[in-house]
């Protein structure tokens, strides 16, 4: 069995100054091509599911597909991960149908749409923090709202993203407030806001520093050094995706993701847990035009699915070599649930903030 939690494998990610990707799924292609790749290069895996998926799957259907891929794959240690859960019933279903992992995305409310006050999220964080190391579960908190510093909003993404527009200072997460919020919390993960934002339509430019801030992943690692920091809405829009895309009958604007490269950065400043999503939406997406365009009298789905899949794994392949994590599977021994709950409840896994963040 190789279902590992969150922290254990962020943990040696951090030990060993690689970052992991997470990739969102619906369905069993999608999960098959993650797996392969996993398989291939010997990488640990973060598979993730959003509110929208488990409605789309069933939390029974994902949870038997998981337990598949998991005897499937027994080599490559599995984290299951719920993607931006809004409440407390959310998390804890999750963590019923086999969760390792649960976000808590307390910087919006309930309905996913309204920004929260600093004071709501630490309070609903802390609460799920606190049941899920109950039973030895990890969880990953976000401080400030996703969105864009071009526009000032965020984007929707299976019903969740802030509606309206929002402050400057609500798109980048301050740095001395993810200390205070680590430290109430005991979040084993930290999201932060740098302007990443969800779906295709990132930036109208190659961002710079004005747009992704990547600078403030920086002075947040410098604070919180043995914290471990996500970056939310990181897929690169590869150019060559967009052009396939639309080759074969797409209709893509042209848009620009998040560079590899800006994220290769990022690992460096303690980034261990990369979302990526749209990329692999659009891999499948383009490979399935392709076989539209070029087979018109084609009708079998898996004539469809298949270089859907190919192109899906190939995508994260690349993904686990250029973010470092390719060669550590066969490195983790996964350690149970239960040995993980008793850690927390002897505060061996508390927050390490360090006298230099104190004096800071």
């Amino acid at each position: 069995m190789a279902r590992i939690t969150l922290r254990q494998l962020l943990d040696h990610a951090a030990e060993r100054g690689y970052g992991v990707p997470a990739f969102n799924i619906n369905n069993m292609e999608q999960g098959l091509a993650i797996m392969e790749a996993a398989s291939a290069c010997d990488a640990p895996v973060i598979i993730q599911a959003s509110r929208g998926a488990r409605a789309y799957t069933g939390d029974v259907m994902l949870s038997k597909m998981i337990d598949a891929l998991e005897e499937m794959y027994p080599d490559v240690p599995l984290c299951l991960h719920l993607d931006h859960g809004n409440e407390e019933s959310t998390c804890t279903t999750a963590i019923r149908y086999g969760f390792t992992s649960v976000m808590m995305d307390g910087s919006l409310k309930a309905d996913a749409k309204t920004a929260a006050d600093y004071d709501y999220n630490v309070g609903i964080t802390r609460r799920v923090v606190e049941i899920a190391h109950w039973v030895g579960a990890s969880v990953e908190g976000e401080l400030d709202v996703l969105g864009s510093l071009e526009h000032g909003g965020g984007e929707q993404e299976d019903g969740h993203g802030v509606e309206g527009k929002l402050s400057h200072d609500q798109l980048l997460t301050d740095p001395d407030q993810a200390v205070d919020f680590v430290r109430a919390t005991k979040v084993d993960a930290l999201a932060i806001a740098m302007g990443t934002s969800h779906g295709a339509y990132k930036f109208t430019r190659r961002p710079d520093g004005d747009i992704l801030a990547m600078r403030v992943v920086e002075e947040i690692h410098q604070r919180l050094p043995n914290t471990h920091l996500v970056m939310h809405g990181s897929s690169s829009v590869p150019q060559p995706l967009q052009d396939m895309f639309n080759q074969f009958g797409g209709e893509m604007p042209q848009t620009w993701g998040v560079p590899v490269e800006e994220i290769v950065r990022g690992i460096k400043h303690g980034v261990r847990k990369v979302n990526i999503d749209t990329d692999c939406r659009l891999a499948m997406a383009a490979a399935f035009r392709k076989v539209a365009t070029q087979s018109r009298s084609e009708f079998d789905p898996r004539k469809f699915l298949k270089p859907a899949m190919e192109a899906l794994r190939d995508l994260c392949r690349d993904r686990f070599e250029q973010f470092g994590t390719a060669g550590n599977a066969g490195k983790i021994k996964v350690i149970p649930l239960s040995e993980m709950a008793r850690r927390y409840r002897a505060g061996a896994l508390d927050p390490q903030i360090g006298a230099m963040t104190e004096a800071a």
